[in-house]
């Protein structure tokens, strides 16, 4: 496959039933924050109409190795309206909240949408529970002045 024929074929993979755009991505990624986690350390971008959550690998063999995630923008917005103003929130209550809808299609996208919201100062980080179990505080939307 010729790098032209793999780009073409990248810019637009359908992968948990929405597609990626890395040409979309490529345009600019705004660096919106960091957020401590019980184990690691995430770093949140935001593109067009999506988050890209970062991570590293903490093992040396994968030192400089890490994971991502794309989050899109429409998810956050729904768990900001669906969930805004509770406490106590895991990431098991964003995909029960959220079941019917395409926007959550399981607890890790759960998750790396509530650690966006922390990013973007939307939510906070309470506690860790059992089994490093995160528990979220998620503040109501911001009204727009009219």
């Amino acid at each position: 496959m010729s790098p032209r024929d793999l780009m073409s074929d990248l810019t637009t993979r359908k992968q948990l039933g929405g597609s990626v755009n890395i040409k979309q991505l490529q345009q600019g990624l705004e660096y919106c924050g960091r957020v401590e986690a019980v184990r690691q350390t995430y770093h949140v971008f935001q593109a067009k109409s999506s988050y890209l959550v970062l991570s590293f690998a903490r093992s040396r063999d994968r030192k400089g190795s890490g994971y991502f995630n794309l989050i899109d923008a429409a998810a956050v917005e729904y768990v900001q309206g669906r969930m805004g103003g509770h406490s106590g929130v895991t990431a098991k209550d964003v995909v029960q909240a959220g079941r019917r809808t395409k926007h959550i299609t399981g607890r890790l996208q759960a998750l790396n949408i509530l650690y966006v919201m922390v990013a973007l100062e939307q939510a906070s980080i309470q506690k860790a529970g059992e089994h490093r179990q995160l528990f979220f505080s998620v503040r109501k939307a911001r009204r727009a002045a009219a």
